[in-house]
């Protein structure tokens, strides 16, 4: 496996860890920097052991919603709320166009999940054939796409497992859904996992990185931890080590809907069996009762997945479960989802996570609101509730407490006292 020394280096920078520690863990696996070299994005990342807790936002067109405009100023909210990555997920409209319009805009890694457009230009989902699957995969990659979910453990051994009531809500992901019903059909081998040594060979030609896709995750906190999901992911830890020998990066995407007390222990679990390959959860969602919220309930969940050893955070929107984000909606997504994993990152012990905490607490024990506001994860909304809030004159404490502010009443006390 080749690694570009000038991205790795820039890495390790901005990571504040040697170049040797990102080295180490490409070599063995548990760190994956997605990077096409035909998109060459201007700000890469690396996902895994030992570095910041990384953010993604899924943006993308829907049939009832195709408009690329807006899909390119969600690249631009991605861009200045500060996520590590962007996905384009679209299933409407010109899916090259945006594809590429979205590549071409992203500063950032992005990543797409072939098998849609795979379906959506046969025509239907049965009439897909696995040539159609991998060609979409080599265009993906040829367009410069720096990683891909590719559902590989989905296998005609696991859906023999459902049989409509083993579970509450059966298959949640789209991917593995279409595979579900392409294998149903068919009467045939899921192609991404008999045909796994072709992907290998397309992923290695554009140095692509495999982030094995998860479409056997519970979409409700019932089905957590059944089977279906155990089932898939010694499929998924059996091919992460294939893909290292081929030399091909990979990451294990997981849950999906898990209650609280159960989170740690499965972020643990995948570590373990997949040999602490990168772990890119969506969420994961503690509660399914939260429609509209749901981009708190995942920060909930993520912040506990992060802090136990999760390494990159898909984020989720307040319209998850309801429809297409808006504008606004990709943007609290990615706030959300930051919070999660800095909370994440303090408990980890990654450099500089709690220092940034720190130098906050200061501000605050100051009376400093310029720097407090500088120093928040959303300065433009910690700017707007001061401004808004604020009294007509101009004074050094808020509208909560003023005069009555305990920082300034112990400060003026402390000054007494010498």
């Amino acid at each position: 496996m080749k690694f570009n020394e000038n991205i790795i280096g820039k890495i390790a920078e901005i990571e504040g860890v040697s170049k040797e520690n990102i080295l180490k863990g490409l070599r063995s696996g548990e760190i994956a920097i997605p990077y096409n070299k035909i998109h060459s994005p201007m700000h890469p990342m690396a996902i895994g052991t030992g570095l910041r807790t990384k953010v993604n936002a899924n943006i993308g067109t829907s049939k009832e919603f195709s408009d690329l405009s807006q899909e390119l100023e969600k690249v631009e909210i991605c861009l200045k709320n500060k996520a590590d990555a962007i996905m384009d997920l679209s299933v409407g409209g010109n899916l090259d166009e945006i594809r590429q319009a979205v590549i071409n805009a992203s500063t950032l890694p992005v990543g797409t999940v072939p098998i849609y457009q795979a379906a959506i230009e046969s025509g239907s989902i049965e009439k897909m054939t696995a040539d159609k699957m991998f060609n979409v995969i080599e265009k993906h990659a040829r367009s410069g796409v720096d990683f891909m979910t590719i559902h590989c453990g989905v296998t005609r051994a696991l859906i023999k497992r459902i049989s409509g009531k083993t579970r509450i809500m059966d298959i949640v992901s789209r991917g593995g859904a279409f595979l579900y019903r392409w294998m149903t059909v068919r009467e045939k081998e899921n192609p991404l996992y008999e045909e796994y040594d072709r992907l290998l060979e397309i992923a290695k030609k554009y140095d692509v990185a495999l982030s094995l896709g998860d479409g056997m995750r519970p979409g409700s906190i019932a089905d957590a931890g059944d089977m279906l999901q155990m089932g898939e992911l010694k499929v998924l830890g059996k091919l992460a080590q294939r893909a290292r020998k081929a030399g091909v990066q990979v990451i294990i995407e997981g849950p999906g809907h898990v209650p609280l007390d159960e989170i740690e222990g499965q972020v643990k679990l995948e570590k373990k069996i997949c040999n602490k390959a990168p772990f890119y959860v969506l969420g994961p969602l503690p509660t399914d009762i939260a429609p509209g919220w749901d981009h708190l309930t995942s920060a909930i969940g993520g912040s506990l997945a992060a802090a136990a050893g999760a390494d990159f955070l898909c984020y989720v929107t307040p319209s998850e479960h309801l429809g297409l984000p808006s504008l606004s909606d990709v943007r609290e997504g990615i706030i959300a989802a930051r919070i999660a994993a800095h909370i994440g990152d303090i408990v980890k012990g990654v450099k500089g996570a709690k220092d940034w905490d720190i130098e906050m607490s200061k501000a605050r024990k100051a009376l400093k609101w310029e720097k407090q506001i500088e120093l928040s994860i959303d300065p433009a909304t910690a700017s707007e509730i001061r401004e808004m809030r604020s009294v007509r004159e101009k004074t050094d404490t808020c509208t909560m407490c003023g005069e009555f502010c305990a920082m300034k009443v112990v400060s003026e006390a402390n000054k007494r006292k010498k």
